[in-house]
């Protein structure tokens, strides 16, 4: 089951999507978030930093499992994914540090550090609200378009269109990463609930495919529509192709 909500702008879009996740907080102050990173729900996070400002979030008890990180980029580079969710979420809330999960980037031994991930998320009952974004080429997590659904936890040899996008974050795009360490589509899709956060005239084709095409593994979001529980936050833009 997909709902889609239409918002006007980006911020209406991070309030609806923080809406969600908040609700998600209170009614199970204990549960299990999976978290996403890149600009999307840059805003998100802002409007649940400020519900706990504003004393109506306690992220006390909440664990969170992050959907993916660079291999080879040290935890301090501020490129990183353990960085990004420290600086844009962790440092300002009263989340227990112990009880944030990004996957380690550092470890060399990519089957270990997949599988332990994976058998940490099955550990923790999997995640009761996966947020997600959705890439250009219709990218979740770092699962780019392929011949199959990857189903756990891997190690991804990132597209050349990714490492496109990704280089203004860098010096250089010598710098920019090769590889990543993500959860894989079978990961995500155990979630029991998903919100998809989009936004940008420039993500309205690749809405259009994903969650109205056919579902296949070269367009990686599509695999959602089969989800039960799937929640679509976009704006006006990103949605412009779609009739509601």
């Amino acid at each position: 089951m997909m709902k889609i909500f239409k918002m006007k702008d980006y911020d209406q879009m991070s309030q609806k999507a923080a809406n969600l996740i908040a609700a998600q907080i209170i009614t199970k102050p204990d549960c299990v978030l999976g978290l996403a990173t890149g600009s999307s729900p840059i805003g998100t996070y802002k409007q649940l930093i400020e519900k706990y400002n504003n004393g109506d979030l306690d992220f006390s008890k909440v664990t969170t499992v992050n959907l993916d990180e660079y291999k080879g980029l040290p935890r301090d580079n501020d490129q990183s994914y353990y960085y990004f969710m420290n600086d844009n979420l962790f440092d300002h809330v009263n989340i227990d540090k112990e009880n944030t999960h990004v996957p380690n980037g550092m470890i060399e031994d990519s089957e270990k550090e997949c599988a332990d991930y994976e058998a940490l998320i099955a550990s923790l009952g999997g995640q009761d609200l996966q947020l997600l974004g959705l890439g250009h080429n219709g990218h979740i997590g770092f699962n780019e378009p392929a011949d199959d659904f990857a189903k756990t936890t891997h190690c991804v040899n990132l597209q050349e269109s990714t490492i496109e996008a990704n280089k203004r974050f860098f010096a250089s795009i010598d710098d920019v990463p090769r590889q990543a360490y993500t959860m894989g589509i079978g990961t995500i899709m155990k979630a029991k609930k998903i919100v998809v956060v989009v936004s940008g005239a420039d993500k309205a084709d690749i809405v259009e495919k994903a969650f109205f095409g056919p579902v296949t593994p070269h367009v990686p979001a599509s695999i959602l529509q089969m989800h039960p529980d799937v929640t679509v936050v976009g704006d006006e833009a990103a949605l412009a192709k779609v009739n509601l």
